[in-house]
C-alpha cells in the first residue's frame, strides 16, 4: 500500500523589474506547487504572467504568494492593520494572481502568505482570521506551519469553510514552541546539505523534527518547503524530489 504524497512547493515570481531573484526555471521542473508572488514583496504584473506559464509548462500547481505591502524589506517585517485591511489587502493580491490564472485558461489551487505575514498569523489568531476570511473568497486552500495546529485555527478554518495545507520547513530550524526559529538567531537557517537531507528524512519517515533548542516535537506535514536560489540549492532540490517520488511509490 503507497504512502500519502508529500508534495514539494517553493517560492517563485520573486524577481521585480529588471532585478532577477531566484532561479525558477531551473526549479520549476522538480517541485508540485509554486507559491507566486503577487506584488507586495516582489514581482510585478509581468514577472507573475511568466510564472503562471512556468508552471503551466511543469504541470504544476499554482499559489497566490501574498504578503504585507513591503517591497523595501521583501515582507519580512510585520506591519499593523485592521482585520478588514488586511483581508482587502489580500483579497487584492490573490484576485490579481487569480485573473491572470483565468486568462490562460487554468485555475488557482490555493494560498500561502509570505514572510512576516506567514509568522505572524501563527501567533496571532485575529491575523489568522483575517487571512482565512480573504481565503474564504477564492474557495481554496490555506498552507500554514504544520507543527502551529491548534484547536482554535482549525475552529476558524472551519467556520469559513477553507480547508487547510500543513507545511513543514527542511531548510530552517524549529524552536521548541513549533514555531520557525527566527532569521535573526544564529543557526535558523540551514545551509549544509546533510543537515537539510536529515531534517527533511526525520520529517518524512518520524513525523517530528528535532528544534534549535534540543527538543523533540511532532510535524505532519502534506507539503514540503524548499528555496531555490543557486546552483548547489538546485542540486538539492532534485535530490529532495526523487527522495518523496520514492517515498509515494512504495
Amino acid at each position: 500500500m503507497g504512502q500519502t504524497t508529500i508534495t514539494l512547493n517553493c517560492d517563485m515570481g520573486e524577481s521585480y523589474g529588471a532585478w532577477k531573484m531566484g532561479s525558477d526555471e531551473k526549479v520549476m521542473p522538480y517541485i508540485n506547487m509554486a507559491n507566486i508572488a503577487c506584488g507586495f514583496h516582489a514581482s510585478d504584473p509581468e514577472i507573475m504572467s511568466q510564472t503562471i506559464d512556468l508552471a503551466l509548462k511543469h504541470h504544476v500547481k499554482i499559489g497566490a504568494h501574498p504578503s504585507y505591502p513591503d517591497i523595501a524589506g521583501f515582507g519580512r517585517r510585520s506591519m499593523v492593520f485592521e482585520p478588514q485591511q488586511l483581508s482587502n489587502l489580500l483579497i487584492y493580491q490573490i484576485g490579481a494572481i487569480k485573473a491572470l490564472c483565468e486568462s490562460k485558461n487554468s485555475e488557482l489551487k490555493y494560498v500561502k502568505p509570505h514572510g512576516a505575514l506567514y509568522n505572524d498569523m501563527q501567533t496571532d489568531h485575529r491575523i489568522f482570521e483575517a487571512v482565512i476570511d480573504a481565503v474564504s473568497c477564492f474557495r481554496v486552500p490555506l498552507m500554514t506551519l504544520a507543527s502551529q495546529q491548534d484547536d482554535e485555527k482549525l475552529e476558524i478554518a472551519d467556520r469559513f469553510d477553507v480547508p487547510l495545507l500543513f507545511e513543514a520547513f527542511i531548510d530552517r530550524a524549529y524552536l521548541a514552541n513549533g514555531l520557525l526559529a527566527p532569521r535573526t538567531i544564529e543557526g535558523s537557517v540551514l545551509t549544509h546539505r546533510d543537515d537539510i537531507l536529515s531534517q527533511l528524512k526525520q520529517i518524512v519517515d518520524y513525523q517530528r523534527v528535532t528544534t534549535l533548542d534540543g527538543f523533540i516535537i511532532p510535524i505532519e506535514a502534506d507539503t514540503i518547503c524548499v528555496h531555490g536560489d543557486n546552483d548547489d540549492s538546485i542540486q538539492l532540490i532534485q535530490e529532495i524530489s526523487t527522495f518523496l517520488k520514492g517515498k509515494s511509490n512504495r
